[in-house]
């Protein structure tokens, strides 16, 4: 019997050990095969390219890409001891006030953000705060919900980008304005309007940068054959034709005018005649465009190209060349004036000046609608559409800007009828846009080629080497003698005429005013738009200046408004040397003197 329970205690003891032997098996054969998480032999670290800038003709960035980061903290690390010194620090670092700091980090128990706007110069110093903390032991580990120590304290995170104007509201519109949008917890911009818009995909960054490779005790990473590079390319930078000096001051004149003219708006638009290139474009209506407010609505639109208007008398010079070149008008036969009052069908069209009769060169000079339709009837429907078509007056400029508004012009079968030839051959009934104009006009200061006119010089690739914009050849639209002679009658039209008020000695103007109607709920009402559009040459440059007065309330007529800002323009020119006097080349004429 005894045997028998030592038996049975035996074999249960067996049991026992053979049982704990299992289990020992078994954590032995888990631990060997289950996954561990082992550190890894290598690393990796990603670079954002960025946005490129746009940069002005002598240098100067008028819009850059600036990286963003955010500050970071978790609550839970840190020391209730040391709290006020680490609010306190964090102050002194990044210019937040300390009451928003504790506020934040009173606001939740975990991850707080502190700040999504942190510089680059601001991130580096707070990288180096945070590593401070940690050695002074501000922050402190807690254990998370598996028992694990956790430590994270303050992290400097790259966030986004910002576009920066560091010229405030230069260059607005014509820049344009971004929007921003998230990806992937990053915050990009792209275009909205302006330049921004029409090279966004030439601004845009091209390609993230990419290292991978062995890393070191200390996590360093081992560059050697095994390690792998992709290279950051940034958007292309943009380098416009205007020049920032010319800009500036050619804002403040058109910003004085408005104020002057008690005007809507001011805008200018000049062109070197041989090129094409626009050396300045510019409204009286600008914004920030970092901080847009509804206010600002009105001046987001580059008026220039997305304002199209009945542009009034500025248009009998292009229907006075079509009738030269066909060889339907000699410049010194009479064309009766009517006194003043002259009737087409059912519509009576007057002159602000009356004339018994004049040379018919000089119904360009003084502007007279009678005269102007009298010689319209001598083109066909087909001869003025097609010609306005040559000029650029029914399709796009093709200007390197986006949104543009080309305008508009009876059709054919309208423009066989009497009143349309009238209407449209002295500028009512067709509606354009300002660089329309001045594209037009700078054919007759270009030996009768048209050129396209254009804002970018080209894009500056990453290695800094310029990739120059293509453009259209020039065109030939009209004969050279017929240009040439249109040239003669506008400087005429300056000395003489409508355009007096540009008159400037030692070099050539010409040009042409035009004061025209606003039409609201398709009637005609007591408000104007004026413009000049004209050409300017000393003896070795060219250019094309155009003008338009938006709804001056001082007075409406173009030679009290739009000329003097034009003549405005032409003096600073040559203050700033864009143009050289040659008193003995471009003297006034002697009746002009007498005066």
């Amino acid at each position: 019997m005894i045997n028998k329970n030592r038996s049975k205690k035996i074999l249960f003891l067996f049991a026992i050990l053979l049982f704990g032997f299992a289990i020992f098996l078994s954590v032995m054969f888990l631990n060997a095969f289950k996954s561990r998480k082992t550190p890894s032999l290598f690393t990796s670290e990603s670079t954002k390219a960025q946005r490129g800038s746009i940069i002005s003709a002598d240098g100067f960035h008028i819009a850059t890409t600036k990286k963003l980061y955010k500050a970071m903290v978790n609550t839970k690390n840190i020391d209730p001891q040391k709290k006020e010194l680490f609010i306190e620090l964090f102050s002194i670092y990044s210019g937040i006030k300390q009451s928003v700091i504790r506020k934040k980090i009173d606001s939740k128990h975990g991850t707080v953000v502190l700040s999504y706007k942190i510089d680059p110069k601001t991130a580096k110093y707070l990288k180096s705060l945070a590593f401070e903390l940690l050695k002074y032991k501000v922050f402190v580990e807690y254990e998370g919900r598996h028992g694990e120590r956790i430590l994270q304290g303050l992290s400097i995170i790259e966030s986004g980008e910002t576009r920066e104007y560091p010229y405030g509201k230069l260059l607005t519109p014509l820049i344009g304005y971004p929007h921003k949008v998230e990806e992937d917890g990053y915050t990009h911009v792209f275009g909205v309007k302006g330049l921004e818009k029409s090279f966004d995909d030439e601004l845009s960054a091209q390609q993230n940068g990419k290292q991978f490779a062995m890393r070191d005790v200390n996590n360093y990473m081992i560059l050697n054959r095994k390690s792998f590079t992709k290279q950051a390319i940034n958007g292309y930078d943009i380098k416009l034709n205007i020049p920032v000096t010319l800009q500036i001051k050619i804002e403040k004149i058109v910003k004085e005018f408005k104020k002057t003219l008690e005007a809507n708006e001011v805008s200018i638009v000049l062109m070197e005649s041989k090129t094409g290139k626009i050396i300045s474009l510019a409204s009286s209506n600008r914004f920030y465009p970092k901080s847009i407010h509804k206010r600002d609505y009105p001046s987001l639109n580059t008026s220039a190209i997305e304002y199209s208007f009945e542009p009034g008398s500025v248009i009998k010079p292009i229907t006075f060349s079509l009738l030269l070149d066909k060889k339907l008008v000699n410049p010194y036969e009479l064309v009766n004036g009517h006194n003043g009052k002259y009737k087409i069908d059912k519509k009576v069209i007057t002159d602000e000046h009356k004339f018994d009769w004049l040379g018919a060169e000089d119904v360009i000079v003084y502007s007279s609608n009678i005269g102007m339709a009298q010689l319209a009837q001598r083109l066909s429907g087909v001869d003025i559409y097609d010609g306005f078509h040559k000029f650029g007056l029914t399709k796009s400029s093709g200007i390197d800007l986006p949104y543009e508004r080309k305008g508009s012009m009876p059709n054919l079968r309208q423009l066989n009828y009497s009143i349309y030839k009238a209407t449209v051959g002295y500028g009512y009934g067709i509606r354009v846009n300002l660089v329309q104009l001045v594209k037009a006009y700078n054919v007759f200061n270009n030996g009768g080629k048209i050129v396209t006119p254009y804002i970018v010089q080209g894009e500056i690739d990453q290695f800094g080497h310029l990739i120059k914009s293509r453009h259209e050849q020039a065109k030939q639209i009209i004969a050279p003698s017929t240009a040439q002679r249109m040239k003669k009658i506008l400087i005429k039209t300056v000395n003489q005429g409508t355009g007096v008020g540009t008159r400037t000695e030692g070099v050539e103007i010409g040009g042409k005013t035009g004061t025209a109607h606003i039409v609201e709920k398709g009637h005609y009402v007591h408000k104007y738009n004026s413009s000049f559009i004209g050409i300017i040459d000393d003896d070795t440059h060219k250019y094309t200046l155009g003008v338009t007065v938006a709804q001056p309330k001082k007075s409406h007529f173009a030679s009290l408004t739009a000329v003097r800002v034009f003549k405005a323009i032409v003096d600073m020119l040559i203050d700033e040397a864009y143009l050289i006097p040659d008193y003995k080349k471009f003297p006034l004429p002697p009746y002009v003197k007498k005066h």
